[in-house]
């Protein structure tokens, strides 16, 4: 392929709304640096975390749920991030150049990264970087990425909007399962069963073996049974009291003292997200008295995200896409997204790339 000089792309340009998303057809075409590969993106995911990381969400400063709205010029706990900005935080694509010192890599190899990308020190064991967050992602028709966060999806039978649909909530989701050491006989609650992270650790805690009940609206029922539970728990319901060896979470806010109360005596509670906020009430009693461990998940070791690519290679799990866009219409696809008005994942389409 001839690389073009210039890329189409939606630019970030300060914590905001959808105002803040730019369409672009004149950003420059980024060229691999040493250890890194430039991969023309074939389909991009719409996620939580480009949305969270857009309204500044992660500040210390936000208190309520991200389908607020608010917007924190204070960014994160590690401070705003770099204007402008590419996001997109997954992709499937496919290797179009390599850059110096790179090695067992070739061009026309389909490939896909983790949205947290290992970068441990001793100093720090779960440090990270995190794709369309501490560099430019995926909302662009070429992405430059580290090699060595790369992982081959060639021999998959998926289609490329089917892989896209997988980094960020399938990558969270086998998180949060190893975390907690979901296995065999494991009673599991998932809450917000029915989006992307919801479902993929519905099919991948079925796959391991446990018995699954889905939290989500009644209308989206038929696809968290689709993705492997056994049974539904009504978004408004409650939970039975220590019945649940494992609690899945990513929803918080105010049915989490619910949530911990299901878990049974030496129960597990692991959450990777916040979406009806991030400020929660529960007694602590109920926590020490009955031996709970409780698991905060966003560092992903490489054999959590190896693991995956297995899955996916092998055939053994799929997402559900229930919409995709072209890329310029972000905004569309992301107020889709916070509607909750589909189950499952929306995908994002590059234009072609003109040679």
């Amino acid at each position: 392929m001839t690389l073009p000089e210039r890329m189409s792309a939606v630019v970030l340009t300060a914590h905001g709304g959808p105002e803040a998303l730019q369409w672009r057809e004149d950003v420059a075409t980024p060229m691999p640096r040493r250890g890194e590969v430039l991969v023309q993106v074939l389909a991009a995911g719409v996620n939580n975390t480009d949305i969270n990381t857009r309204l500044g969400w992660y500040a210390k400063s936000a208190k309520g749920a991200t389908s607020e709205g608010d917007v924190h010029e204070d960014g994160g706990f590690a401070g705003a991030i770099a204007f402008p900005r590419i996001q997109g935080a997954e992709f499937c694509g496919r290797i179009v150049a390599i850059g110096p010192d790179v090695a067992d890599w070739s061009a026309g190899q389909r490939v896909i990264c983790p949205t947290n990308q290992p970068e441990p020190t001793p100093e720090a064991p779960t440090a990270y970087v995190a794709l369309g967050s501490d560099y430019d992602g995926a909302f662009a028709q070429f992405c430059r990425v580290p090699a060595r966060h790369l992982y081959d999806v060639t021999a998959s039978s998926l289609s490329d909007a089917e892989i896209a649909a997988m980094p960020c909530a399938f990558g969270t989701a086998e998180n949060l399962l190893q975390r907690a050491g979901v296995g065999e006989g494991d009673r599991v609650l998932v809450t917000g069963a029915s989006g992307g992270v919801g479902l993929a650790s519905v099919q991948l805690a079925k796959l391991r073996g446990a018995t699954v009940t889905g939290q989500c609206a009644a209308s989206k029922a038929g696809a968290v049974r689709s993705a492997g539970a056994a049974s539904i728990l009504d978004r408004d319901e409650t939970a039975e009291p220590r019945s649940f060896d494992v609690v899945i979470d990513v929803v918080g806010g105010p049915g989490w003292g619910a949530a911990i109360d299901a878990l049974r005596p030496s129960g597990r509670y692991a959450v990777s997200g916040a979406i009806a906020g991030p400020i929660v009430e529960a007694d602590l009693r109920t926590i020490y008295l009955n031996d709970l461990t409780i698991f905060g998940c966003t560092f992903q070791p490489h054999a959590v995200f190896a693991r995956l690519v297995t899955l996916i290679n092998e055939g053994l799990i799929r997402p559900l896409v229930s919409a995709s866009y072209p890329l310029f219409e972000i905004a569309r696809a992301q107020a889709d997204f916070q509607s909750k008005r589909y189950a499952g994942k929306l995908v994002l389409i590059p234009p072609e790339v003109r040679s």
